[in-house]
Parts: C-alpha cells; sequence; structure tokens
C-alpha cells in the first residue's frame, strides 16, 4: 500500500523533475541584432568582392578582344601582300594560327584566374565571419544567464 508521504507520491516527483529542469538562458537580443548585423555586413562585402571581380574580367575580357580584331586586321594585311608563293602564305598562316591559338589559351587562363581569384576572396570574407559567427553562439551559449 502506497504511502502518504509527500515524497512518495508521484505528482511529486514530476514537480521535483521540473523543479530541477533547468531551461537555456534567453540569449541577448541586442548581441543577436549586432551578429546579424555583421553577418549582412560581410554578405554585401562578399558581393562587393565578387562584383568587382566581375567587373575586372569583363574589363579584362574586353582588351582581349580588342586586342584580337587589332591582330587580326593586322594578319589579314600581311597575308594580302603581293609576291609571296602559296608554300610561303600556307606558312605564314600556319604560323599565325599556331600564335593566335597560343594567346587564346593564355588569355582563358587569365580569365579563369581572374574569376577563381574573385571568387576565392568573396568566399574567404563569408567564411571569417561564419568562424566569428561561431565564436559568438559559443560565448552566447556559455554567458551565465
Amino acid at each position: 500500500m502506497p504511502s502518504d508521504s509527500p515524497g512518495s507520491r508521484p505528482e511529486m516527483d514530476v514537480l521535483r523533475m521540473f523543479a530541477d529542469f533547468r531551461l537555456p538562458a534567453m540569449p541577448d537580443l541586442e548581441a543577436l541584432t549586432q551578429a546579424q548585423r555583421r553577418n549582412l555586413e560581410a554578405l554585401s562585402a562578399a558581393n562587393r568582392v565578387a562584383l568587382e571581380g566581375a567587373q575586372a574580367v569583363a574589363r579584362r575580357h574586353m582588351e582581349i578582344l580588342q586586342q584580337a580584331m587589332s591582330e587580326t586586321t593586322e594578319a589579314m594585311r600581311s597575308l594580302a601582300a603581293a609576291g609571296e608563293s602559296p608554300q610561303a602564305r600556307a606558312a605564314k598562316q600556319a604560323e599565325l594560327l599556331k600564335a593566335a591559338y597560343e594567346r587564346a589559351v593564355a588569355n582563358l587562363k587569365e580569365i579563369a584566374d581572374l574569376i577563381q581569384k574573385s571568387n576565392a576572396e568573396a568566399l574567404a570574407v563569408l567564411n571569417r565571419r561564419f568562424a566569428e559567427a561561431m565564436d559568438e553562439v559559443k560565448a552566447m551559449m556559455n554567458k551565465p544567464g
């Protein structure tokens, strides 16, 4: 037969369990607001870096196109020069094509490097902020509440 002492009743056990249960402290709303502001600033900075990188790529691409047009015009003039044998003209065309191909490959590599550099810089901004945010979360959770 169950005893009527207060410590042995099931509802008292539940009450004791709830008394011992502690909710995590509410985070500091000001700290959360500041953290969110820093997150948005980092995202804005990463977007700015990406945009600047895209603009640099577009500028360089335009320079490459202008250079290619100039070189093509000059190559056509030199090929149109009279007095060369068909074999000499064919050799000259092959030489021009080889040089154009090598420039195109070098230009593609340069553009790819510019894109990679820009992406790496933007990602570095986000990675730094992510690491800071994780430190902030740890500090908030360890803060006595």
